[in-house]
């Protein structure tokens, strides 16, 4: 299984970074790779607190994890650290052996250059799951909560 690493500095201060991974409605904005549209199902941001996610391909060509052209994920948020740390575990929703298991997700803030360093690591990325996709959905998504930290909007 393999590991991605991604870190982006962000032009605005930790509690905003913070607040974006935790607030729904953002994370529907920003966790989405560009060609997908995202849906938020479930999100209780708390320690303990689930989630369920689904990310659609807009071309029909593109396939899915969980159905066709959908990737659904659930998972929890196994610890936090109001401005610090966020921790999840979260799998796919797929009957493919080689996309199934738990995976960890930590996205690690820190102060840097008058805003935020954001540190992700994702761990034990199945392996259906190429790590060069995994890092390269992280870095659109990333710029996009970038863009929405700094500016308030997705450009």
């Amino acid at each position: 299984m393999a590991v991605t690493r991604v870190d982006r500095h962000i032009r605005a201060p930790r509690a905003t970074v913070y607040r974006l991974l935790l607030d729904p409605i953002a994370v529907a904005q920003w966790m989405v790779p560009t060609g997908m549209t995202s849906v938020v199902h479930e999100f209780e941001a708390r320690a303990g607190g689930g989630f369920r996610i689904s990310l659609t391909y807009d071309a029909p060509t593109e396939a899915g994890k969980t159905t066709a052209r959908t990737d659904t994920s659930h998972g929890h948020f196994a610890r936090l650290v109001p401005d610090q740390l966020v921790v999840q575990v979260v799998e796919f929703e797929t009957a493919d052996p080689a996309l199934a298991g738990q995976q960890t997700i930590t996205y690690t803030l820190e102060d840097a250059d008058g805003g935020t360093l954001l540190r992700g690591v994702h761990e034990d990325l199945p392996d259906g799951v190429p790590p060069e996709d995994n890092e390269l959905g992280w870095r659109i998504s990333l710029d996009q909560l970038a863009n929405l930290a700094e500016v308030g909007r997705i450009e």
